[in-house]
């Protein structure tokens, strides 16, 4: 099956058929893998299950080139720069005997990588010092520290792999229908189909923010909590609008009491954590569902739900290197060095399918009264990437135009910007710009 048909497959429960979109336009991300396929299908996923629950008749067009757009930064400054996207320490390092990523975005995470390095913070003298270890030994040393590193597998390789094979045999979505429930909410206008929902967001880069992001834009309330002192200055210009941004401690009990009565009055939580986190915080799935029987719950993973790396922490660009995308990106560009994806496309691709789960849950809630919950991983959309033929592997992306990009202003913290066209004929809009977090207090209001 292809792409498109895949996520349909894995959007059936309940009994509901299959949502429809049109493709057209052209563009193509230069790739080992079908990325822009990628974009137009997770993209076409979300909107046409946001077409069908504001009750549209008729199948969405989703523009290639513009869907392709949307699995980079959307923001165009105007009249200042973007932070980098990147930590001086973060990218991928030669070791003595491969490969490895090290993941340094973090504060914490990059402590926990110089930790197991045991060196000075400046890159040439990590790269001395990545250059005489192994790239299992790395690998293993940072995560050991809780950092996050991963070094280079071929498909064969995480194919082989217990948690290759433990993602192999999990679902794109695994869905869990609970009892049938008494929910108030119901859908606004095709204008602003989620107008009234409250979603509460726990969610940090990348997949999960492009999620609620994307239910913000049709008209959802979106709450995100942050930890005390949490950043994401390299992304908040792209995941933030729309949303109300507060912060609570939840390893104190005052907060996690403040967090309970949000969650009391949610429609959706989506969440990021690793698998065990909230359990651990005391905020497992039973609490979660005794707190609200009739919350829609969708959940994100790194590495899969299962396998002895479930719990590992995980981002787009480190499953591309464990889950072998990279190599082939090297074995196909006859590169050597690893080639990874042009995009982020796992975690646009993922937070698209968080949507598109969030909505068809909806759906079935209205007409059925079940609650559901779901659970993706980054794991489990790489397998759906390399589950189909090569894309487009050498003609380059034309680059952008104005005619790509929108006329309004958006007045964010950083400064004026524009945003790429939504590549959906439908409405797609934030009743504010984007912002810092830690910018609201803890309420619905």
């Amino acid at each position: 099956m292809g792409l498109t048909e895949q996520i349909a497959a894995a959007l059936s429960v309940a009994g509901l058929g299959p949502t429809r979109f049109n493709e057209i336009g052209e563009g193509s991300w230069p790739s080992a893998f079908a990325v822009s396929d990628l974009a137009v299908a997770s993209i076409g996923a979300a909107c046409a299950e946001a077409a069908a629950l504001s009750g549209r008749k008729t199948p969405v067009d989703i523009d290639r080139r513009l869907a392709s757009l949307w699995f980079s930064m959307t923001v165009q400054p105007q009249g200042w720069d973007l932070p980098p996207v990147w930590d001086d320490l973060a990218g991928i390092y030669r070791t003595s005997d491969g490969f490895v990523r090290l993941h340094t975005n973090a504060p914490h995470h990059k402590t926990a990588a110089l930790r197991a390095l045991n060196c000075k913070a400046d890159r040439a003298t990590v790269e001395a010092t990545v250059a005489n270890c192994s790239a299992l030994a790395l690998e293993t040393a940072v995560v050991s520290q809780h950092g996050c590193a991963a070094r280079l597998m071929s498909l064969d390789d995480w194919r082989a792999h217990p948690q290759g094979q433990a993602v192999n045999n999990e679902p794109l979505i695994a869905w869990t229908r609970h009892s049938a429930v008494h929910a108030t909410w119901v859908p606004g206008p095709q204008s602003r189909p989620l107008a009234g929902l409250k979603v509460l967001d726990l969610t940090r880069v990348l997949a999960g923010p492009v999620c609620t992001r994307t239910l913000a834009g049709f008209g959802a309330d979106v709450l995100r909590i942050d930890p005390p002192g949490w950043g994401e200055a390299l992304v908040e210009t792209e995941v933030t609008p729309g949303k109300r941004l507060a912060t609570l401690d939840l390893k104190t009990t005052l907060d996690r009491e403040i967090f309970l009565s949000l969650l009391k009055e949610a429609d959706v939580l989506v969440h990021g954590y690793r698998k065990d986190a909230l359990c651990a915080l005391g905020l497992g799935a039973d609490v979660r569902r005794a707190t609200n029987p009739g919350l829609i719950d969708v959940a994100l993973n790194a590495y899969g739900w299962t396998g002895p790396w479930s719990d590992r922490r995980g981002f787009d660009s480190l499953m591309q290197m464990s889950s072998g995308i990279a190599h082939k990106g090297m074995t196909r560009k006859n590169s050597d060095t690893p080639v990874p994806l042009p995009v982020q496309a796992l975690d646009f691709a993922t937070g698209y399918l968080m949507a598109a789960a969030v909505l068809r849950a909806l759906r079935v809630r209205l007409e059925t009264g079940e609650a559901l919950s779901a659970r993706l991983s980054l794991a489990g959309t790489a397998a759906l990437l390399a589950s189909v033929p090569a894309d487009n592997d050498g003609a380059e992306f034309d680059p952008i135009t104005d005619d790509d990009v929108s006329a309004g202003i958006e007045h964010t913290d950083w400064g004026p910007a524009r945003r790429i066209r939504f590549p959906a004929d439908m409405p797609m809009g934030w009743s504010t710009p984007a912002r810092r977090l830690h910018s609201d207090p803890p309420r619905w209001d």
